[in-house]
């Protein structure tokens, strides 16, 4: 059974754009590459998802993918959205399924 993720299961709504302008988007963005960057992906992924920063989120799944979290992963994929990775999700898991019926 999957563990349910540390932060919990967080509704992600679109942020409001007019709250925050150009200059703090760029500054925020800045701040949460340098966060992911010093291996604070935690704080990083929670500065990209308020932002709605497809790359972030996206670096942020590829994080995770390498780390095994595969849902995490996913989850993240599934927000950005990255439909590339998400089809590479399903092609790899419908190889899976394909090897244990085969078993």
């Amino acid at each position: 059974m999957a563990e349910i993720p540390k932060e919990g299961f967080i509704k992600i709504t679109a942020p409001d754009r007019a709250a925050v302008n150009s200059a703090q988007k760029a500054a925020l963005i800045r701040r949460g590459n340098q966060l992911f960057n010093k291996g604070d992906i935690r704080m990083a992924k929670k500065i990209f998802l308020s932002l709605g920063y497809t790359d972030g989120i996206i670096r942020s799944g590829d994080f995770y993918y390498k780390k095994a979290d595969y849902w995490e992963a996913y989850r993240l994929y599934s927000l950005a959205p990255a439909p590339d990775r998400i089809e590479y999700f399903a092609k790899r898991m419908a190889k899976i399924v394909h090897n244990w019926i085969n078993e």
